[in-house]
């Protein structure tokens, strides 16, 4: 059973729903290493080092400092930067309701599960089926851990929950002006094409279950042969091709034919055989048919 991190109240007009949040991601067993000592396999201790002294610091020497300037530091006392954390309100105060798909992705941070607390059922599922009918997300601030969140409120394909997606502010976000973008325009032979092996691979669902992190599961393989006592050699690294100017057209065209040699439905000409290439084809079908009437004639 999922254990909730916190309690929070969420607020549209007049209506409170008492929630609580629960962590929606875990930490994939992702595989670290430790620092150890080469000569007898300690595990290392982190010390920290004043370079100006030459000596080592101990925790209670320390103190926290802005730099706002070069090399130029302002400290702050443990009450000062107490004083500079926002306060925790619980209130997850809903400020407007905007078009899902109107929230680019690239702003999404942490996702968390918000579940109904005691009392607030038949209003947390009336706030979830409205949102899913309308296609809208609640834009809310969501003070907590000492900083102000800005946090997105959006229900489950379903309706049944709601989840609370933390967003990155605006400043967070680098402009996509500072990318190089191609100039130009898309032909439609092509854009058709594209679209068919779009078609071809394409699924009506996303199931996650469907992918695993291979890299993960080599690795910890090798772990598990280590452990054992046997060796572990670098595999060869695969040749990287260089990058190729190709005929976009073909490639596309090489995409489709692939897809269907492994099973892939068959996908629809790009253009229609010219008129003459049929004529001819038809009269050679007649040639043949009437052939074997004139061998019996003979």
């Amino acid at each position: 059973m999922a254990r909730a991190i916190a309690g929070a109240t969420v607020s549209f007009g007049l209506v409170s729903i008492p929630v609580k949040l629960f962590a929606a991601t875990q930490a994939s067993a992702g595989v670290s290493f430790n620092l150890l000592h080469k000569k007898c396999n300690s595990r290392l201790k982190q010390q920290y080092i004043c370079p100006t002294d030459n000596e080592i610091v101990s925790r209670d020497d320390m103190v926290k400092g802005y730099e706002f300037s070069k090399d130029q530091y302002v400290t702050f006392t443990p009450d000062e930067l107490k004083a500079l954390e926002e306060k925790a309100t619980g209130s997850i105060d809903i400020a407007e309701f905007v078009p899902l798909a109107a929230i680019d992705p690239v702003y999404f941070d942490r996702p968390y599960y918000l579940g109904p607390e005691k009392g607030g059922d038949k209003a947390y599922l009336l706030l979830a089926e409205a949102m899913r009918e309308s296609g809208r997300a609640a834009l809310a601030r969501y003070a907590a851990r000492g900083k102000q969140y800005l946090v997105m409120l959006r229900p489950t394909l379903d309706g049944r929950a709601l989840v609370l997606q933390q967003l990155l502010y605006a400043d967070e976000v680098r402009p996509l002006t500072e990318v190089p973008l191609p100039d130009g325009e898309v032909r439609e032979p092509e854009l058709k094409l594209a679209k068919q092996l779009i078609d071809q691979i394409a699924s009506e669902t996303f199931d996650p279950t469907q992918y695993r992190d291979d890299v993960r599961d080599r690795i910890q393989a090798d772990i598990e042969k280590k452990v054992q006592g046997q060796d572990i050699t670098e595999a060869a690294e695969p040749t990287a091709e260089p990058a190729r100017i190709i005929d976009l057209m073909a490639a596309l065209k090489a995409s489709l034919g692939k897809g269907k040699a492994t099973g892939a439905a068959p996908a629809p000409a790009a253009s229609e055989e010219p008129a003459s290439s049929r004529r001819s084809a038809q009269k050679s079908a007649t040639a043949a048919a009437a052939e074997p009437k004139r061998a019996r004639k003979r």
